[in-house]
């Protein structure tokens, strides 16, 4: 399962009842958090979340509202004494992005790490994780820009009576079921397929921010358990604005939604005039039914289906 907490919603400048827009994923012990606009830590405490675990931060971009949190971000990790290296995943120019944010932030008691995304895609995992899988997407804003899906595979049922039949001994069973493959004292080799069944539905979520609607989310989104996306205007005057500053209006989103055939949609990155947007939630629901106009903290566990 897949824990999942929308911090904030805003976007472009923080508001007294509204965080900038930043995500916390967690998974088996890790914390991955997707952007850190003003007021992050602040949101995070709100929700009962700890800063203290985030093994990796992934950025959309490098505009003030997704990133401005980070330096500050840094220094709390920094005082609660933590050690391990961190992660930190963007877009290219990202090493000297951060380097001139931590002019106010210089000394940590840790490592960072970078990595820079390349091209139209680039899929990663976290060290220990291979079944849990980050994929950056490129986007379409007024600068460069990416989406991210994250994809829990989730293995085959064991399959006790082929493990039976191939003379596999019961010993090796749980270390095959994991994935490793087993090579015993007299040579004879054992792999995960040959006990293993079909791989099962995973868990798969997307999250898309400053974007006009373009193909590589729809086709990135396909069959997304939840889907977070921008709907930054539900005003029906606002189409423009969007299409000027390279933004999303509630009912694109929702389109993208139907086209790409998820399960629930998530809205967030309001705009700071739009000040009720489950005011415009009914219109949205017109065009895809299972959509969320989201508050800061929400929070779902995704699950894997029922066999």
């Amino acid at each position: 399962m897949i824990d999942v907490c929308l911090l904030g919603t805003g976007g472009m400048m923080p508001l007294p009842n509204r965080f900038l827009t930043a995500l916390m994923v967690r998974y088996n012990g890790k914390s991955i958090l997707v952007d850190c606009g003003e007021g992050t830590q602040i949101a995070l405490r709100k929700s009962g979340w700890s800063p203290k675990p985030i093994d990796v931060i992934c950025f959309t971009h490098y505009h003030a509202d997704h990133i401005s949190g980070l330096p500050g971000m840094l220094l709390t990790m920094g005082n609660a004494e933590r050690t391990e290296p961190l992660l930190l995943v963007g877009p290219k120019g990202l090493q000297r992005v951060v380097k001139a944010l931590r002019t106010i932030a210089p000394e940590l008691p840790f490592e960072i790490q970078y990595h820079e995304i390349e091209g139209d895609s680039d899929e990663f995992t976290l060290p220990g994780m291979n079944e849990f899988r980050i994929k950056a997407f490129k986007v379409n804003h007024n600068i460069l820009c990416y989406g991210y899906t994250m994809h829990l595979d989730r293995i085959g049922k064991f399959d006790v009576e082929r493990a039976k039949a191939s003379g596999i001994e019961m010993k090796f069973w749980n270390r095959l079921q994991k994935g490793e493959t087993i090579t015993t004292d007299d040579g004879k080799v054992f792999t995960p397929d040959m006990v293993l069944g079909e791989q099962r539905k995973g868990i798969h979520l997307t999250y898309v921010t400053d974007s006009r609607p373009t193909d590589s989310i729809a086709e990135n989104a396909e069959g997304s358990d939840l889907f977070i996306c921008e709907g930054m205007y539900g005003e029906e005057d606002k189409l423009q604005k969007a299409r000027e500053n390279k933004h999303m209006t509630m009912y694109e989103a929702a389109e993208l939604a139907k086209k790409a055939q998820v399960e629930q949609m998530w809205l967030t990155h309001y705009s700071p005039s739009l000040v009720n947007p489950k005011e415009y939630l009914p219109k949205v629901k017109d065009i895809f039914k299972n959509s969320v106009a989201t508050k800061d903290g929400r929070v779902i566990t995704l699950r894997f289906e029922e066999d």
